[in-house]
């Protein structure tokens, strides 16, 4: 496997992803920016910010498995949500709860960072996630 998670002593814990990913792969993944939307442009789960965070996710993986890769390989993961606040964190982890056994998606997750935004490229986008992935 070309990428190994962990998290040293002396590091926050615990946490809900690792804080270190070491890659020794050459073929680089990125999956751009997911969203809560079907193949044909259609909103999934508006005003839902736990559903988005299920079908954004999903959509990831696709993307992933179409490069070769799964949540395994991945060294981080971006996700940007609007008008964070931290008594949201509940409605985040119930869309990964619901949806991490379904994608492959690994408890603790791969090193993550929550961006809170104002806004994303459509008003009813309450979420965006990125990947980068390390293969070979």
């Amino acid at each position: 496997m070309a990428v190994r998670h962990f998290t040293p002593q002396g590091m926050l814990q615990p946490t809900p992803y690792h804080h270190v990913a070491v890659g020794t792969g050459t073929r680089h993944v990125h999956v751009s920016g997911q969203v809560a939307r079907l193949a044909d442009g259609t909103p999934v789960a508006p005003g839902d910010l736990a559903g988005q965070v299920a079908h954004a996710l999903r959509n990831t993986a696709i993307g992933l498995a179409a490069a070769g890769a799964s949540f395994a390989d991945v060294l981080r993961l971006t996700f940007y949500v609007t008008r964070w606040s931290p008594e949201r964190i509940g409605e985040l982890t119930a869309g990964l709860e619901a949806v991490a056994e379904e994608i492959g998606l690994p408890v603790p997750m791969p090193p993550s960072s929550l961006i809170g935004v104002e806004y994303l490229f459509e008003p009813d986008v309450l979420v965006e996630v990125e990947a980068t992935a390390l293969l070979d």
